[in-house]
């Protein structure tokens, strides 16, 4: 689940982004309207955590962008100091998916930003089973044939986005995209040494193949 955190106050935005890292989510920061109009042009976001009072742009400028775009957008939740019904009720008639007055607790946001990944067009079931494999994004939990397998977060999403675009490949570059975030060097080794230790994990016989040049891929059961 790719996230984009836009809050001008640099503290919060750090807290809420290692937060929600934590929790095996990629996720940029901007400070900024104008610049995170430019990150939502060139990146695809399941949610955006959307201040209101932004420099450069308006919070309500940016939530009307995305919420204008034809097709597969990200969902918008509202996260402002203006808590009253009538600002509620202006965020949401700009097409906000949903909206949570600060001081907010923490714990609060994150199931509000599960919630809202679900309730995507493109969003699938909660639970994904593939080749043996059961997984819950939601409670965090992966089996294969019904043992509990035991995953760091980072190889926990990797699994969940296999699983996910299967039997379809992911190379490297969209995993990156996927479960890390833009602060990720493209020229890493992480993608392959995550995985790889994924692959032990899910032990024999092996469920994750390997083609030189297209990607990885968990194929079906056959």
């Amino acid at each position: 689940m790719r996230i984009l955190v836009v809050e001008d106050a640099r503290a919060l935005a750090a807290v809420v982004a290692e937060g929600l890292r934590d929790q095996g989510m990629a996720v940029d920061v901007a400070f900024d309207g104008l610049a995170a109009a430019a990150k939502i042009d060139v990146n695809a976001y399941d949610v955006v955590v959307l201040d209101r009072d932004l420099p450069g742009l308006h919070g309500d400028t940016i939530c009307q962008m995305i919420t204008d775009r034809d097709g597969d957008r990200a969902m918008v939740l509202m996260l402002t100091a203006a808590g009253s019904a009538d600002d509620r009720v202006r965020g949401l008639t700009l097409g906000a998916d949903d909206y949570l007055a600060k001081p907010f607790h923490f714990p609060e946001l994150v199931l509000r930003i599960k919630a809202l990944a679900r309730r995507r067009p493109a969003a699938r079931g909660r639970t994904l089973r593939v080749a043996g494999l059961e997984l819950d994004p939601i409670t965090r939990t992966a089996t294969r044939a019904g043992v509990a397998l035991h995953l760091s977060v980072k190889e926990f999403a990797v699994l969940e986005a296999l699983m996910r675009a299967a039997p379809a490949f992911l190379s490297s570059e969209d995993l990156l995209e996927q479960v890390w975030d833009e602060n990720a060097d493209p020229f890493t080794n992480t993608v392959t040494v995550t995985v790889g230790r994924l692959r032990r994990k899910l032990g024999d016989p092996p469920v994750i193949t390997t083609t030189p040049g297209i990607g990885y891929r968990i194929a079906p059961a056959g």
